[in-house]
Parts: structure tokens; sequence; C-alpha cells
């Protein structure tokens, strides 16, 4: 009996399941149905597409579906039946890329459920699978937004996997990557839409952009195995600049902020490459008129490491040199001068730094001559490619910045030491330098070069220092040349040139402002290149850089009277070389008297009068056969050998008939030029000038007549005759009245 009893309730128990099952709810049995009784056969597709249309048909079930699923799935997981599990997962990416309707967030929520679960196993493939349903998921639009959902947990745990320490390099790689695509999923899902979480908040910046970077740097990866072709440094950068090129305005400074943490915290400004790397990615992705924030964030950063070593530092500068270059632009910001001021604020800095040993004393953080000098020359070529992306008129401002910080002597008073401030001169005028604008865009140099910068310069000129001289010549050279002259000139500085036609050189007729620019500053030029050639401590590239200058303003700057004044410049050089003055060595006296020759050479083939050419010419030849020193062949070489002879008069041009003859040639050429254009403006003018001006004219020269024939008749007058011949004594003479004034008897007029 007691078996019997048992078999009866077996009976009973088995028909109560399966009248049971038949009755459980269609979306559960189309759910089981999809599962096959060996999970290797994988997703029973003919059940997945009755699954589906019953999904489409009921969209208001979705949320049950997804529900279920995801039970199943957990159970799955905690029975490690990791078949299933695939096929789930398979299921719900199939079940979201078909259905877009207003339900769908309900379904969402299960499904992220489900991948979340995956995502805190700890076997790599699950994470890996999860990762994968993630980003399909990421390149859905949905139709309706949510207000609800949070990534946070996401955007967590995929910055842990892209950290992976896992033992076996091949796992290793596929978690990182899988985390990179996570985290690029993240992007794609929330920029999308404004009213989901904001990925940009500073709590999710500084969790992405770190584990991007981490991956960017790792020099271990060169590839994930098998089927992957990127490795995760290549991916790290296209999920970065993704995630630059979605920035918007007010969200370039929380994107930037970690990167320079980043690179704080792991030293990375110090080696520079990689910093450099950083921002190129960064510059060429983010949009362009954003470009000038990460401008302003670096040099903040700058400020900020002011105390720090000069190895960061320069590394910072550096990277501020490459991104300006990259900007190009011309759109650095508002504040222009305020980035310029900023570097030559670093300069000033490491000036100090270098002559005290210490960067910070309080610190201990000392720093070495060479490191300074080193950040100095990076400073200054981050001034010239940052004045590179400027326009010309804002580089001319920019130089004016920069000729009011430098302490000029007698106009303003050096800061610190004279060691101190002979050290900021140097700095700020290779600045200056590298500030290098092309005049040719200004009809006008006055306003191109103002007294107000040009007469600080060309004081520099007078200081005893030889390097701070040349550096003044050599920005005058590369702001007088407007037509690319300057390297055409480099040969001549060495070597005679019989004809200069093979130089090709570029010349147009001198403006009017450039005559007004002559005629204002052209005698200050003159003395202050007169005075330079008569220091004691200048060498040859001091006289090579003067033959540049003067063959330049010949070339851009020379009308007839200002040829006139450079040739008689030329002739008080020679003047200078013979003269009894005891500061000229004899090298000095040799080199003044090449630079000469080589600039008469020049101008003489320039004016084209033939007797001028003959004469130089003749004095070179002399020269080459007997005082071959006295020429730039012979002395502007490395080690010249020279005998100076104070009796070389006979070899210069300085012979005071020749020398007037020169000038009366010249004088007399320039005459009949100027009277030739005189002529011509007189007939431009009648015919191109309107009638009222015409009649101006002449009526300006009516009146001028008859003032002439005013004079005339003054000298006409004469005073009455008196009748005693003269004058009464004391009596006041009368009046002098004109001839035709006078009045005579009626009897005395015929």
């Amino acid at each position: 009996i007691p078996l019997l009893y048992t078999f009866s309730i077996t009976i009973i128990n088995a028909g109560v399941c399966g009248c049971c099952g038949a009755l459980r709810p269609r979306y559960k049995r189309l759910v089981d149905n999809i599962f096959p009784e060996d999970p290797e056969d994988g997703l029973v597709k003919v059940n997945m597409e009755k699954l589906t249309f019953y999904a489409l048909s009921a969209p208001e079930k979705l949320d049950r579906i997804g529900a279920y699923l995801s039970e199943r799935l957990s159970r799955d997981v905690a029975r490690h039946r990791y078949g299933y599990v695939c096929i789930a997962m398979e299921a719900l990416d199939q079940l979201l890329m078909a259905c877009h309707c207003q339900s769908i967030n309900l379904f969402v929520e299960s499904f992220l459920t489900m991948v979340r679960k995956l995502l805190e196993a700890d076997k790599p493939n699950l994470q890996i699978l999860g990762t994968n349903s993630f980003v399909k998921f990421a390149n859905i639009e949905e139709d309706t937004a949510s207000y609800h959902r949070s990534y946070d947990f996401f955007v967590s745990r995929f910055s842990e996997m892209c950290h992976s320490s896992y033992e076996d390099p091949d796992v290793r790689t596929k978690i990182r990557m899988a985390g990179i695509r996570g985290l690029q999923g993240v992007v794609r899902k929330t920029v999308r839409d404004e009213l989901q979480a904001n990925i940009w908040e500073r709590q999710h910046m500084d969790k992405i952009v770190p584990s991007l970077l981490f991956n960017l740097q790792d020099p271990t990866d060169s590839g994930s195995p098998g089927c992957e072709k990127e490795s995760p440094a290549e991916l790290t950068e296209r999920c970065f600049r993704e995630l630059l090129g979605r920035a918007a305005y007010g969200n370039i400074k929380n994107a930037i902020k970690p990167v320079l943490m980043h690179l704080d915290n792991h030293s990375l400004w110090e080696g520079k490459s990689f910093a450099v790397r950083c921002f190129k990615i960064i510059m060429y992705s983010i949009q362009s008129q954003h470009s000038h924030l990460v401008i302003q964030q670096l040099l903040g950063h700058l400020d900020a490491n002011s105390k720090s070593s000069a190895t960061v530092r320069a590394g910072i500068v550096e990277v501020l040199s490459e991104a300006a270059v990259i900007e190009a632009s011309g759109s650095v910001g508002p504040t222009v001068l305020e980035v310029f001021n900023t570097l030559l604020k670093q300069l000033r800095l490491s000036v100090d730094y270098e002559l005290t040993g210490s960067c910070d004393p309080y610190c201990n953080n000392t720093t070495t001559t060479d490191q300074e000098r080193q950040l100095q020359e990076a400073v200054i070529k981050t001034i010239g490619s940052f004045a590179n992306t400027l326009p010309i008129y804002q580089r001319a401002e920019v130089m004016l910045f920069i000729m009011g910080k430098i302490p000029v002597p007698g106009i303003y008073p050096a800061l610190g030491s004279p060691i101190a401030g002979r050290m900021i001169q140097v700095m700020l005028l290779k600045s200056l330098l590298q500030v290098r604008y092309t005049l040719y865009s200004f009809s006008n140099m006055l306003a191109a070069l103002p007294s107000s910068f040009l007469e600080p310069l060309l004081s520099f000129t007078l200081m005893e220092d030889p390097e701070i001289r040349l550096l003044v010549l050599s920005i005058l050279i590369s702001l007088i040349d407007r037509h690319q002259n300057t390297h055409k000139f480099t040969f001549l500085r060495s070597v005679i040139l019989s004809d200069i036609s093979v130089l090709k050189l570029k010349m147009d007729k001198c403006s009017r402002q450039d005559n007004l620019f002559m005629k204002k500053h052209g005698q200050r030029l003159y003395r202050h290149i007169f005075l330079t050639c008569s220091e004691e401590n200048s060498g040859r590239s001091h006289y090579q850089a003067l033959y540049t200058l003067l063959a330049l303003l010949s070339v851009e700057l020379a009308n007839e009277e200002v040829v006139v004044d450079l040739i008689r410049l030329a002739l008080a050089l020679q003047d200078l070389a013979l003269a009894n003055d005891e500061r000229l060595s004899l090298y000095n006296r040799c080199a003044v008297h090449a630079l000469s020759a080589a600039y008469l050479s020049l101008i003489s083939q320039l004016t084209t009068v033939p007797a001028f050419c003959q004469h130089i010419q003749e004095v070179i030849e002399l020269r080459q056969k007997e005082v071959p020193y006295l020429l730039p062949e012979d002395i502007f070489i490395e080690n010249p050998r020279y005998t100076y002879c104070r009796h070389t008069h006979t070899h210069t041009c300085t012979d005071k008939h020749t020398h007037t003859h020169l000038l009366n040639k010249l004088d007399s050429v320039n005459g009949e030029e100027q009277e030739r254009e005189k002529r011509r403006l007189v007939v431009e003018r009648f015919q191109t000038a309107p009638f009222e001006e015409i009649a101006a004219h002449c009526g300006a020269k009516s009146s001028l007549l008859q003032s002439k024939l005013d004079q005339i008749f003054e000298l006409t007058i004469r005073p009455p005759p008196s009748p005693s011949g003269s004058a009464s004594q004391g009596q006041t003479p009368t009046r002098s009245v004109p001839v035709y004034e006078m009045k005579f008897p009626d009897l005395c007029v015929y």
C-alpha cells in the first residue's frame, strides 16, 4: 500500500506540472523555446523570430520579456552555465536592435542589469561579453529619452578594466580593449541626449581621461592576438579623438584638466614626447574655434608650475610651442598679449633661478644653468611659434609689447643686478628676433616701425656687449627686408661679385612713405651704423651683418638722396679706418675697409653710373694685387692673415678730387631724373586731374604772379624830391609815394 500511494502522488504531481506548463504566460514559453537542450547548438533561430514578432506585436510585454531573460541569465551565471548566458545575451541584442518603441526604456533597464551582472563577474569572457552587448546598445538611437538612467557604474567599471593587470598578457589586452570600447560606448550614448547623464562632469572625466591616457602611453601593447586588428594604443587614440571631437565650448576645461594632472602625476612632462603627442591629438580633434581654450589651460598650468623643475617647465613650454603651430588660425584668444606676458614672465623667472641656483629655496628645489638655458631657448621658440599664428598687425603690437619689457639703457632702468639685466636684455631681444613679420603688408613704414620701437632698439647698438649689438642688427635686417633678399646677400658678405644681376634681386620703386621714413630716421640709422663699426670688440659677424643692412637699405628704401648719403657713409667708414684712433685694432681697420669695398661695389652697380663703377672696380683690382686683406675674401675668414699699412689712401675712394667728381656726377644724374619726373607729373596732372583742381592750381599761379609784380613796383618807389635836396634835420621823412600814384600839375602832363 505505501508503494502504491507513493506512485500515485508522483503521477498526480507530474500531471499538475504538465497542466501548469501549458498555462504559463506566452512570453515565457517563447523565451524558453529559444534555448536549446545543448547550449553548444546556439540560439534557436526559428523560435527567436517568433519571440521578436511577439515583442513587436505586443510592445507592452517587452519589460516582462526583459525581466524574465534577466532572471534566467542570473540563474545561469550562478550555475556557471555560460553557454546559456551567451544565448541570453544574443537574444537581448536582437530584441534591442529590432524594437524601437516607447516601452523600450523598461526593457533597457533589464538589459543594463544583465550587462552589469556580467561585468561584475570575475571571468574575463563574461566581462568581454557584457562589454560587447553594451557597445551594440550604445550604437542604438532610442526614440525616447530616459530621465533617470545612470551610467556611473559603467564608467567606473570600464575604467577599471582599462587598467587591468591580469596575469595572461593576451587576456589582459582583451580586457583593456573591452574597457576602452565600453568607455567609447558610454560617451556615444550620453552625448547624444542632453537629458541623460552629463558625461562631461569632472567626476566622470577624472576616470575616463586617465584610463585612456594609461593605454595610450603603454609601450608594451603591440596589438592583441587573433582577430583584433588594433592595438590598445590605436584604439585608445581613436576613442580619445572621438571624445574630444564631441566636446562643446563649456566642456573643454573638464576634458583638458585630467590630461594635465595625469602628466603631472606620472612625471610625463620631462620626457616631452608623450605630452606633445597627447596635445597634438587634442589640438587636431577639438573644434578649431575652441583651440585657444587649450592654450589658456596650458598657460595657466605653466604659471602653476613656476617653481617646478626646469625640465617640467620646459616640457610644458614645448607642448605650448607645438600646440601653437597646430592652432595656426591666429585665434589665440581675446587676450593675445596675456600669452606673451606669461612667456616673458617665465623668461625672467628662469634668469633669476639660473643666478640663484634654486627654483624654490623652501623646498630645496635646485636647478642648473644648463637646464635653465634649455628652458629659455624653449620659451623663445614658443614666442616665435605663437607670433607666427598672428596676423601682421598683431605681430607689430607684440613687438612693441616686448620692447616695453626690455630694460633699455637710459630709458627703462634695469631690474635686479647688472648681470640679470644683461641676461634679460639678451633673452628679450632673441624673442624679438623670433617675432618676425614681413613688412610688405604695410604700405606705411612709419606705422610699421614707429619711433617708440625704433629708438629704443637703436639705443642697443651703442652698448659694449657685442652679442646685444649683433642681435639688434639681425632684428633690423629682418624688419627691413620686405622682399626676402637677405639670403641673396649672404654670399656677398664674403666675396665681391662683379655682376650682381645673377642675384635676381627683388626691387620696387621707393614709395612716398619710404621716403618719409628715411627722411625722419635715415640720419639716425647712419649714425648708429657708423658707431657700430667703431666698436673695438666688433667681429666678423658684426661687419657681415652691417653689410647686409646697408645692402637692404639700398634695395628697399633708397631714393636718390639716400644713395648719396649711403655713399658718403661708406667713405666716412674708410676715413674711420685711416684715422689715428687707437681703439680700433688692426683687424677692425681691415674689416672696415673690406666692408666699405664690398658695399661700394654693390651700390655702384645699383646706381649704374659708369665713372663711379669704373673707379670702384679699379680700386678693388688694385687691392687684390697689393693689399688683399682689405677685401672680404681675405679678411672675413676663420684665420685671416693681414699686415695693415696706414698709407693705403691710394687704394681707397677718399681722394678729394675723385670724391667730389663722383658726387657731382651722381647729382647731375639725379637732377636730370628729377627734372624728367617733374615734367611727367605736370603732364599727368593736366591729363587726369578734375577741372576744379586745375583751375585752383592756375589761380594759385596767378596770385603768385601778382605778388611778384607788387614787389617790382615797390622797388620803383622813390621819395619825392626835397626843395633843399635833403630832408630837414630832425624832421620825419615823408612817406614814399609810388610814381604811378603821384599827382602832377596839368601843365606838366603831356
